[in-house]
């Protein structure tokens, strides 16, 4: 009797939420063509990303997030050379929708998140005078998967949108590295709980 009730118990605990998280994930990203100046663009898939976040939950269900972001990426084969560092900062809204859908495993979570930021855009080397900043905006789903009441290994799929436009560099050349499209990131990551066994519920 006693083995179900722990049993029981701890399936409870996984399917709570604890209200604060600090969460920590490297990854992959692709930056879209179009953000760059004509016949320029980066390669397709692009190491490193690196996000790195705080979490609070007000409920079982409803959250705030605030997380930092890196992104490196560098020019395809055919194009000029360059290299770019894409930092952001975001403020989330965060939605966990698990308890509603009945076939989600007891150890899972998911996690939609959305919310506007800041990027900052910088070529590295000689093309340093083309860096930008510019407003974004941050959507993403995340999959949980629990190892214990603390900690928890995630996925995240996020697209960033570039809320700008770029200058008219005519050559296009002079606009060499300056982006200010949107980026597809994909990373894999750890989400710690800061509060112990304490949870919204």
């Amino acid at each position: 009797m006693s083995l179900v009730f722990i049993t029981f118990n701890c399936e409870a605990q996984f399917k709570d939420t604890s209200k604060w998280k600090a969460l920590f994930a490297l990854g992959i990203n692709y930056p879209t063509t179009d953000g760059f100046v004509k016949g320029s663009y980066a390669q397709p898939v692009n190491f490193p990303t690196v996000n790195l976040g705080i979490q609070h939950m007000l409920t079982s269900h409803y959250g705030v997030k605030l997380d930092f972001g890196f992104n490196r990426f560098k020019n395809a084969d055919d194009t000029p050379e360059f290299k770019i560092n894409y930092s952001r900062i975001n403020a989330q809204f965060v939605y966990d929708p698990t308890d509603y859908l009945g076939f989600i495993p007891t150890r899972m979570r998911l996690i939609a998140h959305a919310g506007p930021g800041v990027a900052f855009v910088k070529p590295l080397g000689t093309l340093g005078d083309n860096k930008q900043t510019f407003l974004n905006l941050n959507g993403g789903l995340e999959v949980h998967y629990a190892i214990n009441e603390k900690v928890s290994v995630f996925t995240d799929v996020a697209y960033l949108y570039g809320v700008t436009s770029l200058e008219d560099y005519n050559p296009a050349l002079t606009g060499l590295g300056a982006f200010n499209g949107s980026v597809f990131n994909l990373t894999f990551g750890l989400a710690v709980s800061l509060d112990g066994c304490r949870y919204c519920n």
